[in-house]
């Protein structure tokens, strides 16, 4: 089955302020019809890259047989990771970077790639605020989680930030 899942996620006062994500999952069913699947949540104090990472994982999970996945997201940190096989380097470096650098995020990379192993997935980067219809309806997703009133902790910074409970 051909999907296409729209993502982005969004961080208010980077990292001092709530982040929440959005994603719009699309599919054809055998009979030629189009559906589509909203997800979003906010979270408390967290970040941008770590919501784009959530969202990726969520429309990802949400998927309950192999498929073929067009992920779109306006984040060239998530696109560049697989695109320009960071995460391959990352993995032979132990979540290395550069000079000797941690990664950030390795929980939600991890969770990534154990997500998108059954499926052949492509990343493509879409310009963000440009016009394009679905990452502007993601976009919305993500804020309006992020300034809503159902925010969750971020389980990965709860050991940073002492109020994130």
């Amino acid at each position: 089955m051909q999907v296409q899942i729209f993502t982005d996620g969004a961080a208010r006062g980077n990292p001092d302020g709530p982040g929440g994500y959005g994603v719009i999952l699309r599919y054809v069913d055998p009979k030629g019809r189009v559906h589509e699947r909203e997800y979003s949540q906010g979270y408390i104090r967290t970040t941008n890259n770590r919501m784009e990472l959530m969202a990726a994982i969520v429309g990802l999970e949400a998927l309950t047989r192999p498929c073929t996945v067009e992920l779109y997201s306006d984040s060239k940190y998530l696109t560049d990771a697989f695109n320009q096989h960071w995460i391959d380097g990352w993995l032979k470096k132990n979540w290395k970077r550069g000079k000797n650098e941690p990664v950030k995020n390795v929980d939600l990379w991890q969770r990534l790639l154990k997500a998108k192993a059954p499926h052949d997935v492509t990343f493509l980067w879409v310009k963000g605020h440009d016009g394009h219809e679905e990452n502007e309806r993601c976009d919305k997703l993500a804020t309006t989680a992020a300034d809503g009133d159902d925010l969750i902790p971020d389980e990965g910074l709860a050991n940073y930030c002492s109020d994130s409970t």
